[in-house]
């Protein structure tokens, strides 16, 4: 399945929600612009792109969550908090879903290994807590030449 496909299932939800290795480079990181997001954006799902380059431990991640997501000032800056934070989103509402694409991921994973399996385990408890409600959450890596062991390609 080609990239433009693959958001294609995803958005018209015929794709089960999940983390997943995206084969495809990002047309545009902003929302509510062309590319990936404006088009999650159109079909009513709520788009967060984390550009992870230069996050390379988990507090830099979690500073970067706290900020795209815009979590609420009680966000405790631990993973728990992240965990809670994302199965809520209460303050970012979405018609459809949540589609979340992580960019430059493996910049955590190189530096800390621990750190990146957590955020991948964070956000698998996500996608579950979403996953038979009326907005699901899929999380997108996009990968050109690196892969991440365990999860699923999509594209």
């Amino acid at each position: 399945m080609n990239a433009d496909r693959a958001m294609d299932e995803l958005l018209t939800e015929r794709l089960r929600p999940g983390v997943y290795q995206w084969r495809a480079v990002p047309a545009s990181g902003a929302a509510g612009g062309g590319g990936w997001a404006g088009r999650a954006e159109e079909a009513g799902w709520r788009a967060f792109h984390l550009d992870g380059r230069r996050v390379r431990d988990k507090d830099a991640f979690l500073r970067l969550c706290a900020e795209v997501f815009a979590f609420p000032e009680w966000f405790g800056g631990n993973w728990d908090a992240l965990e809670d934070c994302l199965a809520d989103l209460s303050w970012a509402p979405a018609r459809a879903g949540y589609v979340v694409l992580y960019e430059s991921w493996a910049d955590l994973a190189e530096a800390d290994q621990c750190s990146f399996r957590t955020v991948l385990d964070v956000f698998a408890d996500a996608v579950e807590a979403w996953r038979d409600t009326p907005t699901p959450m899929t999380v997108l890596l996009p990968s050109v030449g690196v892969e991440v062991a365990g999860v699923p390609r999509l594209a």
